[in-house]
């Protein structure tokens, strides 16, 4: 199942209203609004949970998860794309006083994320193409996809306006050294991260 976009009711409530009721009635489904429309995200599979998982590890390694920065799932960002646009990226690296930085919704100012890292799904390009737009213009310095599609890992820096000036993707069998703006030296091991991340399939799959 893929992501689905969702139109502003005829009623015209707040899409935010909207968006906080599909969350209600879908529970375990992401709801996000970017560029105006609230999209709805089913459930990833195991093995995406299994790449964030074993994502944190090296971050928290490093120093990440401390007094400076904190490591954090499933909380938004605020998006300058629209007067109600936030994203909910799967994996953050955010300041330690991020707590400060709360505008709605749960919902954090952009300046105060280092990194964003998305795992793709079905709705894979939401991630490669609307989200780099919207992650460029909020100026998120480090933007990282682990690209289950494809298979590879794209690390995208130096926002302007809506895009990154330097996009670099790596494939199985290389390490991907972050940038050190993020706080700290973290090494990825692609082939490890994509394995991790492949669907297995079922007996009646064969």
């Amino acid at each position: 199942m893929s992501a689905a976009s969702v139109e502003r009711p005829h009623n015209k409530r707040p899409l935010i209203a909207e968006a906080n009721l599909l969350m209600d009635r879908l529970p375990g489904y992401r709801v996000e609004i970017l560029g105006g429309q609230i999209l709805v995200s089913p459930p990833p599979d195991g093995p995406h949970a299994v790449v964030l998982t074993d994502l944190i590890l090296p971050f928290a390694t490093a120093g990440l998860h401390g007094t400076d920065s904190k490591v954090v799932q499933g909380i938004g960002l605020w998006l300058p794309t629209d007067t109600e646009d936030y994203a909910i990226p799967d994996f953050a690296v955010v300041d330690a006083d991020f707590h400060d930085h709360l505008i709605e919704n749960n919902s954090y100012d952009p300046v105060c994320f280092r990194l964003v890292l998305e795992v793709t799904s079905s709705n894979w390009k939401t991630d490669l193409k609307t989200k780099v737009a919207a992650y460029a213009e909020a100026k998120v310095p480090v933007y990282v996809v682990v690209d289950r599609k494809h298979q590879r890992i794209h690390v995208l820096t130096d926002p302007v306006e809506s895009e990154y000036a330097t996009h670099r993707f790596h494939s199985p069998g290389q390490q991907v050294t972050l940038p050190d703006s993020i706080g700290a030296k973290v090494t990825l091991d692609v082939t490890e991260i994509l394995e991790a991340g492949r669907a297995r399939r079922t007996p009646d799959q064969g």
